[in-house]
This record gives C-alpha cells, sequence and structure tokens, in this order.
C-alpha cells in the first residue's frame, strides 16, 4: 500500500499519463451537459471522438478546460483564451496544436482524424469574436502529424 501523497505537486506524476488523458477527456465531457444543446459524446471503438463538426468537437473536448466561451482558465494548469486571440491570425496555430499538444495539452492525434482536426480549428478560428476566414484543410493537418518510423527501425 502507498504512502498518502502531501505535496500536491507530485500527485499528477505519480498518475500514468493515459489516466491523467482520460481524466480530462471525463472533465471535459462532463462539463459538455452544460450547454442548452444536448450532445452525444460517445467514442467509437479505439478512443476515437465520433462528432464531426466544429462545434461538438469544441463542446465535446475543448471546452473542458478552454471554458464554454473560449475564455481560458487558470487553476491546476493554465489554459489560454481562444477568445479574441491573435494566435489564431495563422490557420496552422491551432491545428497544430490539437495534432502535437503543447505543455498540458495533450496531443489529440490519435483520437481525431484529419477532418476533425480541420473542423475544430475552423471553429474556433470563427467563433468567440475570431473573425479569421481562411479554412485550414483536412490536407494541411495531415502534413502537420509526424511522419511514422519505417517499419525497419
Amino acid at each position: 500500500m502507498r504512502a498518502p501523497i502531501h505535496n500536491k505537486d507530485k500527485l499528477m506524476t505519480r498518475i500514468p499519463r493515459g489516466a491523467r488523458l482520460m481524466l480530462c477527456a471525463g472533465l471535459a465531457l462532463g462539463g459538455a451537459g452544460q450547454t442548452a444543446q444536448a450532445v452525444d459524446h460517445s467514442f467509437s471503438s479505439g478512443f476515437k471522438f465520433q462528432e464531426r463538426d466544429g462545434q461538438a468537437l469544441y463542446q465535446g473536448i475543448c471546452q473542458g478546460c478552454h471554458m464554454p466561451q473560449a475564455q481560458g482558465a487558470a487553476g491546476a494548469g493554465a489554459y489560454p483564451a481562444l477568445a479574441g486571440n491573435p494566435r489564431l491570425a495563422s490557420k496552422i496555430y491551432p491545428a497544430f496544436m490539437v495534432v502535437n499538444g503543447r505543455k498540458a495539452m495533450p496531443s489529440f492525434a490519435g483520437m481525431l482524424d484529419d477532418d476533425q482536426i480541420a473542423a475544430v480549428a475552423n471553429y474556433v478560428r470563427s467563433h468567440f469574436g475570431n473573425q479569421y476566414t481562411d479554412p485550414v484543410t483536412a490536407a494541411e493537418v495531415k502534413a502537420l502529424r509526424p511522419s511514422k518510423p519505417a517499419a525497419s527501425e
């Protein structure tokens, strides 16, 4: 039996990364029930999100950390505001972040296909006070994915 953890900073390092990701996804899905519209947040096999449009993806995944109005949050981590975020002027930026993750944000590359990533990136870039109209495409998202190592490696 493990000794109790008295230092909250060490708590997250003792929880396996996969469990932390599932916890974050569970929190995101639970927070989505606050919207007026009912959204089905069920997973398909292999833990891939079924939602196809940007709004449903944002509500099912992103708003758990970035908040329903994309105002961002601070607490256990720092989650930047997406509302009025000048970094979104680059259409590649949000797609890159979803594919690769950064700091407290995990990569969603294994849970979303290229069309889904493009849809959520385009949704964020055209909502919450953002008015960027040059859409990112699924082909551009595909180019952001890390190349797979050769079978011999």
